[in-house]
């Protein structure tokens, strides 16, 4: 059967469709309404046809019609949008039209690559958002304390300054909140019983904790969207690549900028925390140090052995043995 590549591109109110073979084009409002006649006008416009949606993963502005595809049972694609952009090459202006256009075009191209998307459960939904939150709450925490330190440079009396008081309530009342959604975040791990253990086996591991752990879960939907720890690597943006092309261009093997910048953090937060409380990694760091190489390359191959050691314990289902302790 012959197949429609049908292209979304969405926005928070609107939701633009372009078909790839017919070149239809309509606007529908990105709302449960919306979604529904979109999906009757795609039905009537692709009769005979197998249809597949593509659209990019926008957060919380494509969930809704991610929940309508699942109900429905249909084919759908979801494409990080830096995926999309570098595809396209250099384009000539920019509109809701094209766009969509061209994320009918770019499913068309590769299909075979594809992944077809599925919902995650509803606890890793609830937990990212716990997470997304957490994160809102510490930016909003940082600008009041670094507006605080900056008072304090510039004005010569701070004790009775309103500001800094007002501040300084804020950032107390931000504080409680975080922790009061990460031991949300605890109670949500706890109900899903397969999460839980998950959550227990990781968090054996030196330098993973809760926030890492939650992260880690909900970034690899439990472990099931990666087959291998060095994809994962490659998601977050630790894993090493060659730069070298001929004679002429000899580079060292560095990290990429691109990745999830969030896993990076926590990552070599995580890489910091197993140096002071991990003999083995201590041992590590310092025998590479000897030897030449770079405390950041070193640390770096922390980061790895961390994913790496979670994602062994994520598949056995067992806690982290450390065999350090039992040599001779």
């Amino acid at each position: 059967m012959k197949k429609e590549f049908i292209g979304i591109d969405v926005s928070k109110n609107t939701l633009d469709v372009s078909l790839h073979f017919s070149k239809a084009h309509k606007v529908f409002s990105n709302t449960a309404e919306g979604i529904n006649k979109l999906l009757a006008w795609a039905d009537e416009q692709v009769k005979g046809f197998e249809r597949a949606f593509c659209f990019e993963h926008t957060g919380i502005y494509s969930l809704l019609l991610c929940e309508f595809m699942e109900q429905r049972q249909l084919i759908y694609y979801v494409i990080p949008g830096l995926e999309l952009k570098r595809s396209l090459g250099i384009q000539r202006g920019k509109n809701d039209k094209v766009d969509a256009q061209a994320i009918a075009r770019y499913a068309c191209l590769f299909e075979q690559e594809l992944t077809r998307h599925e919902l995650p459960s509803a606890t890793l939904l609830k937990l990212k958002n716990l997470l997304s939150y957490r994160s809102k709450l510490i930016r909003q925490r940082t600008a009041h304390l670094n507006h605080i330190t900056e008072l304090k440079k510039v004005l010569l009396q701070t004790q009775d300054n309103p500001i800094v008081a007002s501040s300084q309530k804020i950032v107390e009342m931000l504080t409680q909140e975080i922790r009061q959604i990460e031991k949300l975040m605890g109670v949500q791990i706890k109900r899903d019983e397969k999460i839980s253990q998950t959550f227990n086996n990781i968090t054996s591991i030196k330098g993973i904790g809760l926030i890492l752990a939650a992260t880690l879960i909900t970034s690899t939907e439990d472990f099931k969207a990666f087959r291998t720890w060095r994809q994962f690597a490659c998601y977050a943006g630790i894993a090493p690549f060659e730069h070298r092309s001929g004679t002429s261009i000899k580079g060292k093997t560095r990290i990429s900028p691109l990745g999830n910048r969030t896993l990076k953090t926590l990552l070599s937060q995580a890489a910091a925390t197993a140096l002071q409380h991990d003999p083995e990694i201590k041992l590590y760091y310092h025998r590479r140090l000897k030897a030449g190489k770079s405390k950041m390359s070193t640390i770096n191959v922390i980061r790895n052995k961390i994913v790496s050691r979670a994602f062994a314990v994520a598949k056995r289902n067992t806690p982290y043995v450390n065999l350090v302790k039992y040599a001779a």
